[in-house]
């Protein structure tokens, strides 16, 4: 069954356009946006088990430099 989750991400000051670039050509983004608002840029993230969606979050995501806290909201339904 495919998960869904828009991941919403805080950025460091002046790094928004670096971690555009690196989300972006990570697997399992199906987008990657600079938003206004209390978060920097939202991603869509779409993987075949609902369980690596966290595995992203937490392995690639954080990883990327520039990458200050996130908040994963899940699609249910």
């Amino acid at each position: 069954m495919e998960a869904r989750a828009y991941v919403l991400i805080e950025a460091e000051s002046g790094r928004v356009a670096e971690v555009l670039a690196v989300l972006r050509t990570l697997n399992g983004m199906a987008s990657v946006d600079a938003v206004t608002g209390p978060y920097d840029i939202i991603a869509t993230v779409q993987t075949p088990d609902p369980r690596m969606i966290g595995r992203l979050v937490m392995n690639e995501i954080h990883s990327v430099e520039g990458v200050k806290r996130t908040v994963t909201c899940m699609v249910i339904g």
